[in-house]
């Protein structure tokens, strides 16, 4: 399962044009008129949230969860002074456990203020590397243990069929296609963690590989399904992944198994690469948005 380790971060921490990072600007109620006071951050916004430390106005956008109501973001990089402790807003892991700065640096994120790293972070900043090392962090025993279980029962048969570089090719293409729909249509400011992505592509990969061999596709079939209930059952999860590395696992895995002989090793790679361009163009225009 790929998981966000807690509450959303903050959301992206940036001021009105010109005025450099926000929370630099002035700090009164920003009343507009008659109406609803507005954003301090962003004027032209109505809002009736409050932060719950400084009691400044903030729109949905500055936000920041925390224990109890939200933080404006400089309250939740600790530069209020007084209420409970930056920490308190750090995410958490799915079993509570804080989660370290080195999560925090490879992690899927789109783009949001850190308060653990203090900085901007993010695949839209030009971090691109949360992609591919975002598969190979887990918010939790139970997270890594599933993952590594279902890896057991279906990885090895995978590869012993598929060979080594063929398979590696297919769990990389598999999992960077979904990191790419997680960070083209998830909250920018949702982080994410799991190799669920990749293994998702082995399962529609394992169910074009036995229809093709004609075996009993009943148990494969039942274990999707039981993870795809828990997918869009399960508070948590980043469906996007599972659902973008099970989309390029079946086509990936189509081209594996049905690529006329002469054609073989350029169909099968050809494949592949076409994934990874879509995964490039996915990555492009999510990073337009956010620009």
């Amino acid at each position: 399962m790929d998981q966000a380790p807690g509450s959303p971060q903050g959301p992206l921490e940036r001021g009105p044009a010109g005025r450099g990072p926000a929370g630099d600007g002035p700090l009164g109620d920003g009343h507009g008129g008659a109406g609803l006071p507005t954003c301090y951050r962003h004027p032209d916004r109505e809002t009736g949230i409050r932060c719950t430390r400084c009691e400044r106005p903030i729109c949905p956008e500055c936000m920041v969860d925390a224990s109890v109501g939200f933080h404006c973001p400089q309250c939740a990089r600790g530069g209020s002074g007084s209420g409970p402790a930056p920490a308190a807003s750090r995410p958490r892991t799915v079993t509570g456990g804080s989660v370290d700065r080195f999560t925090h640096r490879f992690e899927l994120l789109g783009q949001a203020y850190d308060p653990l790293l203090g900085s901007v972070e993010g695949v839209a900043q030009g971090q691109w590397y949360r992609l591919l090392t975002a598969m190979f962090l887990h918010g939790g025993f139970l997270h890594i243990a599933f993952n590594m279980l279902s890896l057991w029962w279906i990885g090895g048969p995978l590869e012993a069929a598929l060979g080594r570089a063929r398979y590696l090719a297919l769990y990389l293409a598999s999992g960077l296609a979904g990191s790419a729909l997680s960070y083209l249509i998830a909250a920018p400011n949702q982080p994410s963690v799991g190799a669920s992505g990749a293994i998702f592509g082995l399962f529609g990969a394992m169910a074009v590989l036995m229809r093709r061999l004609r075996y009993d596709m009943r148990p494969v079939v039942a274990l999707l399904v039981i993870n795809l209930v828990i997918t869009f059952g399960w508070g948590g999860i980043a469906w996007q992944a599972h659902v973008g590395g099970l989309v390029a696992g079946l086509i990936v895995g189509y081209a594996m198994v049905h690529a006329p002989r002469e054609r073989r090793a350029l169909v099968q790679y050809g494949t592949c690469a076409l994934v990874l361009v879509a995964v490039v163009v996915m990555t492009l225009i999510r990073t337009a948005q956010l620009g």
